[in-house]
């Protein structure tokens, strides 16, 4: 059971790590060189063209009002309006549709790390020092050596340009047309119906999940492995295994909740990692989602899409922390305490 007072204290918590975030951010933003109205109003306009721009954006009040502002309008997830990236349009439309491809490709990244992750960690443990455990380490030291920007062309070459089982890039093959409701692609085309667009849509997920995932998987079986040897070797347990219940009922039943709760940590941490870094991943499979938007804008100066992903970023990364508190007082009850 979970604890409501737990659950309260640590969503009280996020205000002042959020508050932190976006006055980093805004002072990044301020000290780096460069001026937002001469890049909104272009390098030939006029002095007086710019002037007047930078007064429309409250440029040339002073700095407490303008950090003032913009807590105010981060609060209401207001960032205004794209300079550069899409000129005009508001910060938190460009997002609402670069978001859910990240966070669809993140996810099922994710759900490939944890699902054979975690059953080869704990194999690892139980057959310690057995071939399979050697197997497994050696396939788990490869996957966390090898980076994304060449296990991805890899990937590609053998499964694309060789094989042709799967396409090289892209979310979805250009003949269907998928009218966004989540942004999400697979789940848009599974609540239309349209099962041959889920099925083109799942087929150009699959690689970049694969590349996320042999990185993920590679670092929950370790410390899965590491955390059920640390487990295993308890009092409790032999304490069980001395009153004749079975291996691996004394494993399941007994050391597996405990081994859990240092691998969801690494797993919470991971996926805001897998967030801020996809941007590897979407280039190699020209995937336009939140990291790739966040290059573009960083380029060109586009200060209010930078900040408005920036925060975008702490928050979701924050969110992620606190399921995994949760998950914690979950696991372990006396953590509330």
């Amino acid at each position: 059971m979970i604890s409501k007072r737990f659950v309260v204290k640590r969503l009280l918590l996020l205000v002042p790590v959020l508050f932190g975030v976006a006055t980093f951010v805004f002072a990044i933003l301020h000290l780096a060189p460069g001026d937002p109205a001469r890049v909104i109003a272009g390098q030939r306009a006029s002095e007086q063209f710019v002037q007047q721009v930078r007064t429309e954006l409250g440029l040339n009040d002073p700095i407490w009002v303008q950090y003032g502002r913009f807590l105010l309008e981060a609060a209401q997830f207001d960032f205004g309006n794209s300079y550069q990236i899409q000129k005009g349009t508001p910060v938190k439309q460009v997002l609402r549709f670069k978001l859910p491809v990240t966070l669809e490709m993140a996810l099922f990244g994710q759900f490939l790390g944890i699902l054979f992750g975690i059953p080869i960690g704990l194999l690892g443990a139980v057959k310690q020092d057995a071939l399979s455990d050697h197997v497994t380490r050696i396939g788990a030291l490869t996957g966390i050596s090898v980076p994304i920007y060449w296990s991805g062309p890899l990937l590609i070459l053998l499964f694309a340009q060789i094989l042709g089982w799967f396409p090289a890039s892209g979310r979805i093959a250009s003949e269907f047309s998928i009218t966004p409701i989540t942004g999400i692609i697979t789940f848009d085309t599974l609540v239309q119906g349209n099962f041959a667009a889920f099925q083109s849509a799942a087929m150009h997920l699959f690689l970049p999940s694969v590349v996320i995932g042999i990185y993920s998987m590679a670092l929950v079986s370790r410390m899965m492995r590491s955390s059920m040897l640390e487990v295993i070797r308890q009092d409790y347990m032999r304490t069980a295994r001395a009153k004749g219940q079975g291996s691996r009922i004394t494993v399941m039943k007994h050391g597996f909740q405990n081994a859990l709760i240092p691998v969801v940590t690494v797993i919470g941490i991971q996926f805001g990692t897998l967030l801020g870094g996809a941007v590897l991943t979407e280039t190699v499979f020209g995937i336009p989602g939140i990291g790739t938007l966040l290059v573009s804008a960083i380029q060109v100066g586009d200060y209010p899409v930078v900040q408005g992903t920036v925060l975008t970023f702490a928050f979701l990364f924050t969110l992620v922390n606190l399921l995994v508190d949760v998950t914690y007082s979950y696991l372990d009850p006396r953590i509330d305490q």
